[in-house]
């Protein structure tokens, strides 16, 4: 119990260098110029705590409860940031906002660390269920980065508007800058969740013979597809921008989290 602890703790304080890094960059400092050996040395580092605590959880038997399920997110997170840090030279600049997320993240898994598992597994899944896991984990860590780039987008419309601009706005990409990523994301966050709905429905149909099982988790992860897929074609078509993206973004990100987290709260902290 005390190990676990010590565990998620060191999970949590790897993540803090990265936050350290950016946020004490007053200047925000620009593409390869922010980019630099710290800053890599700091992400690897919050790369590293929370996928190393995931493979200490499930080294012993297929964990379930919110707990993981927060973990899994948080090292999924960031090793998506992380790819998309390398490919993005204005990705890096999100690091202020999605970095203390992250951190509150695990304080949440911490606080419910103690929470049963609803199913612990003897043995880690296999075949269409492994492939729908990682593809549902990898959707809802675009959608997250997304979202964060939504919420950068925001901030940095607002303090353009109030002619007020913060320490924190100087740092994050222009409002151009995060539309334009957030847009790329949710392009493959799409492509990746029809996939993850895709195999949703061959896991089901090979378990009870039948397509899709309309509970709340299905629901919810279709009208998020619709929700992005509704927000990409308006978009292309029309050129929305401003606000009105960003909160359709935040909007599909609610969903996505009702859906994945929020399931694992009401199992294994409400109910359970």
């Amino acid at each position: 119990m005390l190990e676990d602890i010590l565990f998620s703790l060191s999970a949590l304080v790897a993540l803090l260098p990265s936050a350290f890094v950016a946020l004490k960059r007053r200047d925000g400092g620009r593409g390869e110029e922010g980019r630099d050996v710290t800053f890599w040395l700091t992400l690897a580092v919050a790369v590293a705590g929370p996928l190393v605590w995931v493979f200490v959880k499930m080294s012993g038997a297929w964990q379930t409860g919110l707990s993981t399920t927060l973990w899994v997110t948080i090292a999924a997170s960031m090793i998506v940031f992380a790819t998309i840090t390398v490919l993005n030279d204005k990705a890096w600049r999100l690091t202020p906002l999605l970095i203390p997320y992250m951190g509150i993240l695990a304080v949440f898994a911490i606080i419910w660390q103690q929470a049963p598992e609803s199913r612990p597994l003897a043995d880690a899944p296999g075949g269409w269920i492994q492939a729908h896991i990682l593809i549902s984990v990898c959707t809802y860590a675009l959608v997250t980065i997304a979202a964060v780039a939504a919420l950068a987008a925001f901030l940095q419309e607002r303090a353009l508007k109030t002619k007020r601009p913060t320490s924190l706005t100087r740092q994050l990409p222009s409002v151009a800058e995060s539309e334009s990523l957030l847009v790329r994301l949710l392009i493959i966050g799409e492509i990746v969740l029809g996939l993850g709905l895709a195999t949703g429905m061959a896991t089901q149909y090979q378990e009870t013979a039948v397509l899709i099982k309309w509970d709340h988790k299905s629901i919810l992860s279709l009208i998020t597809f619709g929700v992005i897929a509704s927000l990409l074609i308006t978009h292309f078509n029309t050129g929305t921008r401003g606000r009105r993206i960003t909160r359709l973004v935040l909007l599909a990100y609610l969903l996505l989290t009702l859906g994945y987290p929020g399931v694992k709260f009401v199992t294994d902290v409400l109910i359970g």
